[in-house]
């Protein structure tokens, strides 16, 4: 029972609570619903006053159009009146400016009217001059006709009495005229001649001798061996070593024969080949120095006198081409340069002659004026082919020539080379100054040397092949043997003989004599006429 109460109380309280929650639950819809209301309301009343300021802005918008419409049109007609007035001003300059230039015609028009009337006055004056200088000129040619026919009557006469005719006689006269002045002609070129011969020799000796006298290079005479000092006589048998191992060990590596004979406390080294001969030279002497000898220690030593040598070399050519004031030589002309200075010719140091050449030819282009740079420079090198013509193919010029177009040598240069022993004829004065500056160096007292009894014979020699031939009036080894000069008689050799007899000569020359270098042979045919004049 007392559940049961319990129940009916609770659901008594239940439904209570379920009242009261409905109830509150219809007051919260209730105020929504007000709530609503007021909102459309407002939103009604917001909209009534959006529309009616929107009403009045587009009011204001239409007054606003409207009056702007009216100005524009006030604007307009403003801007037609003030471009009628600017039209009308513009109109009436225009029309002043037309009445100014058609006034300026009229005056124009005026004065080429009175010029023409001018010019008509002067055109009938020209008539009347040109119709009387016609008149004298028909007179003119009358009287022409009439001197021409005298003319040809007095020379018709003139024809009988000499004998000959007009054409003839002019002839004559052009003739005997043309022989007087052929005999002037000669007279002046002979005379003429005859003073530039004499200035220019004596210029020519006083410019050679003032040359030669500022440049004297001591010249030392040069052989194919070299003979090197020993501290003892046991000192060859450690060179010959043990069966003669190292003897053939420097030989091999050098190319160099080495003579060990009964001289005392000296070896001699001998080889065509300047530079082999010292690079031996100075490893014999190194090993020498330092006292341990065997191939070993001779392979060192030999390549350290090399990288000596070679040193040495480009030194050499440096200090030459700085001696000459020579610049910008490429590195393998100075390196090749270098080499002449282990290089003879005829016992002459090259590289020395080389430097004499360079000042003398120098010093003659700065008299003459010509380009001293290109004498010099040329001078120098005239002879590099020198410095290869042992080892390679070819005369030192070609080979010379060579080396200067490879290393970029001008052609001035180049050609001064070339022309320097007459191998192809001199077109420019520097190729002139610097094949007279090497024939200086080479024919002055002291240049070269030779052994004396080779050297007489040789040209004893060259000028006996000469004299052999018939019609040899002369002949002449000059130059230090390196031409010979053969005078023939002139009656007994006409051009083509005396370039046979040339060729004959060189080649017995080439076929019976040994000599370094080239020999010349020049054939002189000169036939001379000779008349006195009473």
């Amino acid at each position: 029972m007392r559940g049961k109460k319990l129940n009916v109380q609770q659901c008594t309280s239940g439904m209570c609570i379920y009242r009261k929650t409905r109830y509150r639950t219809i007051e919260g819809i209730n105020l929504i619903i007000a709530l609503l209301v007021i909102v459309v309301i407002a939103l009604a009343g917001f909209s009534a006053a959006l529309w009616q300021k929107k009403k009045k802005v587009q009011e204001n918008l239409e007054k606003l159009s409207k009056e702007t419409s009216e100005k524009e049109n006030l604007l307009k007609k403003e801007a037609m009146i003030q471009a009628k007035e600017a039209l009308h001003i513009e109109r009436e300059k225009f029309d002043d400016e037309v009445r100014e230039r058609r006034q300026d015609l009229q005056r124009a028009e005026a004065k080429l009217a009175k010029k023409e009337d001018i010019l008509e006055d002067k055109i009938q004056e020209v008539t009347d001059k040109e119709y009387d200088v016609q008149k004298k000129m028909d007179e003119l040619l009358e009287k022409e006709d009439y001197l021409a026919e005298v003319i040809a009557k007095q020379i018709t006469e003139m024809e009988k009495i000499a004998g000959m005719s007009r054409d003839e006689a002019r002839n004559m006269l052009m003739e005997q005229l043309k022989q007087d002045l052929q005999q002037e002609q000669m007279q002046l070129i002979k005379e003429n001649e005859a003073k530039i011969r004499e200035t220019a020799k004596q210029q020519a000796q006083e410019i050679l001798s003032t040359t030669m006298q500022r440049c004297a290079i001591d010249q030392v005479v040069e052989s194919t061996v070299s003979v090197v000092n020993l501290p003892s006589d046991e000192m060859k048998g450690r060179i010959i070593g043990r069966e003669g191992r190292n003897i053939r060990t420097l030989e091999t590596l050098t190319g160099v024969d080495l003579i060990i004979d009964d001289t005392p406390e000296a070896v001699v080294l001998s080889s065509f080949d300047p530079v082999r001969r010292e690079i031996a030279k100075v490893a014999l002497e190194k090993l020498i120095s330092d006292g341990r000898i065997h191939p070993v220690r001779i392979e060192e030593m030999v390549e350290k006198a090399q990288e000596e040598i070679e040193e040495k070399i480009k030194k050499e050519g440096e200090n030459a081409a700085v001696d000459m004031g020579v610049m910008n030589l490429h590195k393998e002309l100075i390196k090749t340069l270098g080499r002449l200075y282990y290089r003879t010719s005829y016992g002459q140091n090259v590289l020395k002659h080389s430097l004499e050449v360079g000042h003398i030819a120098g010093m003659l282009a700065a008299e003459l004026g010509a380009n001293v740079t290109v004498a010099k420079r040329a001078g120098l090198l005239h002879d590099i082919g020198k410095a290869v013509d042992q080892t390679q193919e070819g005369t030192h010029i070609e080979l010379g020539v060579e080396l200067a177009k490879r290393y970029g040598e001008k052609e001035a240069i180049i050609h001064a080379i070339e022309a320097h022993h007459d191998d192809v004829t001199a077109n420019t004065i520097e190729a002139v100054l610097v094949k007279l500056a090497d024939a200086i160096s080479a024919g002055r007292p002291g240049s070269r040397r030779d052994t004396l009894e080779i050297y007489i014979k040789r040209l004893q020699k060259i000028e006996e092949i000469a004299k052999s031939y018939q019609g040899i009036r002369q002949s002449f080894a000059v130059q230090a043997g390196r031409e010979v000069r053969v005078i023939v008689q002139p009656d007994m050799f006409d051009d083509l003989a005396s370039a046979k007899l040339a060729r004959d000569i060189a080649k017995r020359i080439e076929e019976e004599l040994d000599y370094p270098g080239q020999i010349r042979v020049t054939v002189v045919r000169e036939i001379r006429t000779t008349e006195i004049a009473k």
